[in-house]
């Protein structure tokens, strides 16, 4: 394939199986703690961190994951604290993001790319962000795999998990901060505007089809993996943005499932009845 010829291409193709396998398995814990739209308040801090970063002359995803980490712990805090109105925690530090940025690139003589930025650039990963990559991918999975049944366990009870002895406080700050790094190396991929959707529309479409928490994980991974992957060779061969085109073909698979898995709880009604 013409796509293996090029370096940038390879090196894109492994950032976003990475990134297919990280943002839904971590998506499945987020969107259960009902923060979803998490994704979008952390990538407009992360935003702030890029651009902060770079006035500096520092490694923007170094930047960006400093700003991220810090700003999922206050969302964590904020949330624990507003109880009723937690999903408040993510609109202030959102808002907090989008006015640092904002302020920061207008008065900074440094030449940012917003554009890929906002809706991601694919080609720019490099083997520094590669090696960063693989290093958050390893630390997030092997978190999930020593804490699984407590991570489980505060997800769907976080109050009875405190009384159960299980250290709620410690294994929230380190999910938010490996949340936030999850968010930050998936910029590269789809950009600021479009992060959330990785996270939220394979674990959507995963419910659709999934019989137990295991098996949603399975099938989150595995749609995650077809849009990102997908996505990115349709970008390459019809010149399109990949952040634009794996959100699209994300979307174009819930629809699919969606429509298949009414026709068949509706097949098994029928069977029931006429039974």
């Amino acid at each position: 394939m013409e796509i293996f010829q090029y370096d940038f291409m390879v090196r894109a193709l492994v950032a976003s199986s990475i990134v297919g396998l990280i943002c839904p398995l971590m998506g499945m814990f987020i969107v259960f703690k009902k923060l979803s739209l998490i994704g979008d308040s952390l990538s407009h801090i992360a935003l702030s961190g890029i651009a902060g970063a770079t006035i500096l002359g520092a490694n923007p995803i170094l930047g960006s994951l400093i700003a991220s980490s810090i700003s999922a712990i206050i969302i964590d805090k904020l949330r624990v604290n507003l109880k009723e109105y937690a999903d408040l925690s993510i609109a202030i530090i959102m808002a907090l993001g989008v006015g640092i940025s904002g302020i920061l690139i207008s008065v900074s003589n440094v030449n940012f790319d917003l554009f890929s930025f906002m809706y991601g650039s694919i080609a720019t990963v490099n083997k520094d962000d590669i090696t960063i990559i693989i290093i958050t991918a390893f630390m997030i999975i092997l978190f999930i795999k020593l804490f699984f049944k407590e991570l489980v366990y505060i997800t769907f009870d976080e109050e009875n998990a405190k009384f159960s002895k299980i250290p709620v406080k410690f294994i929230n700050t380190i999910f938010m901060i490996l949340v936030a790094a999850s968010i930050t190396i998936t910029l590269r991929i789809v950009g600021v505007l479009l992060v959330s959707s990785l996270i939220a529309i394979p674990v959507a479409t995963s419910l659709k089809v999934a019989k137990s928490f295991k098996n949603a994980i399975f099938y989150s991974v595995l749609f995650g993996e077809i849009a990102i992957l997908s996505g990115v060779i349709a970008s390459f061969y019809l010149d399109l943005p990949p952040g634009g085109t794996i959100v699209v073909i994300s979307v174009v698979q819930l629809l699919i499932v969606s429509f298949f898995s009414k026709i068949i709880n509706k097949n098994k009604v029928k069977m029931v009845f006429n039974k």
